[in-house]
């Protein structure tokens, strides 16, 4: 699967964010700046998304498998 990247000019540098993962969302003085920023927040995010859907599972009987959308 392969995700969008949106960068945009502004005068304090660039702001960027991914469309396909809300929250994932940053910025940089410099687009390279706002680069790694965003690969960052995307860690981040997913981080957190896994963390809050461990705490709702506590108790509860899963498979847990590696999982490939399959999307170009």
């Amino acid at each position: 699967m392969r995700l969008t990247a949106i960068f945009m000019q502004v005068p304090e540098g660039y702001i960027a964010f991914v469309e396909e993962l809300p929250g994932a969302n940053t910025q940089g003085d410099t687009l390279e700046e706002a680069r790694e920023n965003l690969c960052e927040a995307v860690a981040l995010v997913l981080e957190a998304n896994r963390e809050l859907a461990e705490e709702s599972l506590v108790g509860q009987t899963v498979i847990r498998e590696p999982f490939d959308s399959g999307m170009p």
